[in-house]
């Protein structure tokens, strides 16, 4: 077996764990006792891919609140005590990071928009966090989140990589946009599930490629010796 690229990123949430469907039902119910009676459609469209701390101006024209630390503090306490007796790992992705990770060794990465502590948390939940050791990167450390490309950029630099050579998976296409921004080539996960972009959107941010099970993705990453 060897390495089609030089290093494998993956993005967290809706990747590797099953997360989003949690995570929004929180922020959703947030929304509502702030009075902006929210759909479930309506909140999955306007926050999942995008950094909460990002979207403000709509959290504030539909409830006069302008959130901030406290507000962020809050959201993310309920956020985790959701996510520690919810969250599970998305079908095969246990297993397809395992087959990357003994072709790829090292050069693979957790690379995310959400909080350092939220992922690390979510990672050891998971049991994925054996794979990546200190490579996990938050896009909520850095000027720009995504869609900017700037935590992939950081992410390669690194593992000592050209960020054109590396792969990058997502299932947004926030997150597609800043792999293909950072030269990557980018893979789009879309299951079909309630949280998931579908594959002509993710064509349409870049992607290169878009696959619907975990299983699918060795294979995608890995040449045939």
């Amino acid at each position: 077996m060897q390495q089609k690229f030089s290093a494998v990123l993956f993005d967290c949430d809706g990747v590797l764990v099953d997360s989003e469907l949690i995570t929004n039902s929180v922020l959703r119910e947030i929304l509502q006792e702030n009075g902006w009676d929210i759909s479930v459609e309506d909140c999955l469209e306007i926050f999942i891919g995008k950094a909460l701390k990002d979207q403000w101006e709509p959290i504030l024209q539909n409830t006069g609140v302008r959130i901030d630390d406290a507000w962020l503090t809050d959201f993310r306490t309920r956020r985790d005590a959701a996510l520690r007796t919810q969250l599970q790992a998305i079908e095969g992705s246990f297993q397809a990071v395992d087959a990357i990770a003994q072709v790829y060794g090292p050069r693979i990465a957790c690379v995310t928009g959400a909080d350092r502590a939220k992922v690390e948390m979510q990672l050891k939940l998971t049991g994925l966090d054996k794979f990546f050791d200190d490579r996990v990167f938050s896009g909520m450390e850095f000027p720009r989140s995504k869609p900017a490309p700037d935590v992939y950029l950081a992410a390669a630099d690194s593992l000592g990589i050209d960020p054109r050579l590396a792969l990058v998976i997502e299932d947004t296409a926030t997150g597609v946009t800043a792999g293909v921004a950072a030269g990557a080539t980018v893979f789009g996960y879309s299951s079909g599930g309630p949280t998931s972009t579908s594959p002509e959107t993710l064509r349409r941010a870049g992607a290169s490629a878009v696959f619907s099970h975990m299983e699918q993705l060795p294979s995608l990453a890995i040449d045939a010796a």
